[in-house]
């Protein structure tokens, strides 16, 4: 069975399903992208590793990443090979002595994972075939709309330098990291990544 590498495109709430999202993979070498719904917990533990947010206790995914660094186990890739009935499964291939192992895993489980041992992610061509859908238009029209967004923000009555507006959402967002508030934290650094673009640009001109 043909393999296609992926990988993670981003988050987004799903407006099918209450509490849940939707993970976006795309293909690497390739246009098209597959969408893939899972839990809220799983979710919030992809993104905090994506957005490199270190939370005060480790979470269910760190505990394994910390155990397999202590028996010397490593994570050789993630496979995305099977839907039934709308239903994704997945392998996670680990590695230990010598030894290759395929261990069965949810989707969700199995990417959170992925990303802690950058480990590729495979999908089978089979599954995109069927589930994959290409959006050529789609990062346009997220470009122009975010482009529409910063247009449309006010400015402020007096001037604020980049460096003091920085230093309040790195305030805010450790105080959000403290209080375990994580979606607050990937908000607020999300918004210090586009503050330093547009200075960036700014110092540019």
């Amino acid at each position: 069975m043909d393999k296609l590498q992926v990988d993670i495109l981003g988050l987004s709430t799903s407006p099918h399903t209450n509490g849940a999202y939707a993970l976006i993979l795309y293909e690497v070498e390739g246009k098209r992208k597959l969408p893939i719904i899972i839990g809220g917990f799983e979710a919030q533990a992809i993104a905090l590793k994506l957005e490199n947010i270190k939370p005060p206790r480790p979470f269910t995914h760190d505990l394994f990443k910390h155990i397999a660094d202590a028996f010397s186990l490593q994570v050789n890739e993630v496979y995305i090979d099977e839907l039934h009935n709308e239903t994704f499964y997945a392998k996670v291939i680990c590695e230990m002595g010598g030894v290759v192992h395929e261990i069965d895993a949810r989707p969700s489980d199995a990417i959170a994972i992925a990303v802690r041992f950058n480990a590729p992610i495979f999908v089978s061509e089979e599954i995109m075939n069927e589930a994959g859908i290409v959006e050529e238009q789609q990062k346009e029209d997220e470009e122009s709309a975010l482009a529409e967004e910063i247009a449309e923000q006010p400015e402020p009555a007096e001037p604020v330098s980049v460096e003091s507006l920085e230093e309040e959402l790195n305030s805010k967002l450790e105080d959000a990291i403290n209080r375990e508030d994580y979606e607050e934290a990937a908000r607020i650094r999300d918004e210090i990544s586009r503050l330093k673009k547009r200075g960036g640009s700014a110092d540019s001109m």
